[in-house]
């Protein structure tokens, strides 16, 4: 009976410490996951953050915590869990929008450069000669990424490979055109000028029937919004007009249930329709 007893005892304790380090282990993982997709998007944002994991343990400390407080402290488990993952995934979604709205800006901005470099081109300057007035005249932020490719050029990198670091830095499909079309011109020659305005009126077509499916799809877009509001609207009148029974949605197991349900549903619903509203050109 004692032989039985220990070893039901060393197989459960075998499982237990087989699957904390699976834990471990996926929650290393993850982590590395986490960090180098934000370090990625920092990049982009031009921010260098040599502690980044550091950070990351220290948030994920405080959102822990929180979690045991609203849970021990204010009996909402429901609650706690879902306020855990919004403070977990929120400054990652912050991050990675900044990231897109810097990268979309940049993309907006590469068709009004490549004029401006085939006209630099046409007057009779070099090819670093014209990237050095982008890297002057353009505007913020494409400018930035024209000045690092220059400084680069200047310290002593030749042009093709920081041509092809701008590309994998950028991961822009406009940008990638424009720089195919520069290594080209360096290797085979011919009308540089030419080739890169062709290139831009392209570019001008694709963001002119992008603008147009934003202007089309802008109303849609506000209805989305005031569908993903209303609900939130919608409570704060039953809290007035019902409030001991509201109470009951945030007090016990059940509403906390269909309330993180609704919420759920809800922001599924306004991340659908922003997926549907917004097709690639």
């Amino acid at each position: 009976m004692d032989a039985m007893a220990w070893t039901c005892s060393l197989v459960m304790g075998l499982c237990v410490a087989g699957a904390a380090y699976w834990g471990a282990t996926a929650f290393q993982q993850f982590v590395d996951w986490v960090e180098g997709d934000l370090n990625e998007r920092l990049r982009s944002l031009r921010v260098i953050s040599p502690h980044l994991r550091r950070w990351l343990y220290f948030w994920l400390g405080l959102v822990v915590t929180l979690f045991f407080a609203l849970w021990l402290g204010g009996g909402a488990l429901t609650f706690a869990a879902g306020s855990a993952v919004l403070l977990s995934a929120g400054p990652w979604y912050l991050v990675r929008r900044m990231s897109q709205q810097r990268r979309q800006k940049i993309e907006d901005q590469l068709a009004d450069a490549m004029v401006m470099f085939s006209g630099a081109v046409r007057a009779g300057l070099s090819i670093p000669q014209a990237l050095e007035i982008l890297a002057v005249e353009c505007p913020l932020p494409i400018r930035q990424e024209f000045a690092q490719l220059v400084g680069e050029y200047r310290m002593g990198r030749p042009l093709e490979r920081a041509l092809e670091e701008g590309k994998s830095r950028l991961k822009s499909e406009n940008f990638v055109l424009f720089a195919a079309a520069l290594l080209a011109s360096r290797e085979s020659g011919g009308r540089l000028n030419e080739t890169v305005e062709r290139i831009s009126k392209s570019i001008l077509e694709i963001q002119r029937l992008e603008r147009k499916v934003v202007s089309e799809t802008a109303q849609a877009r506000k209805s989305a919004l005031y569908m993903a509001v209303a609900p939130v609207l919608i409570l704060l009148v039953y809290f007035y007009v019902d409030p001991v029974n509201t109470r009951l949605l945030f007090a016990t197991l059940p509403g906390q249930v269909m309330l993180s349900v609704a919420v759920a549903l809800n922001l599924a619903a306004y991340g659908w329709a922003r997926v549907i509203l917004s097709p690639e050109i």
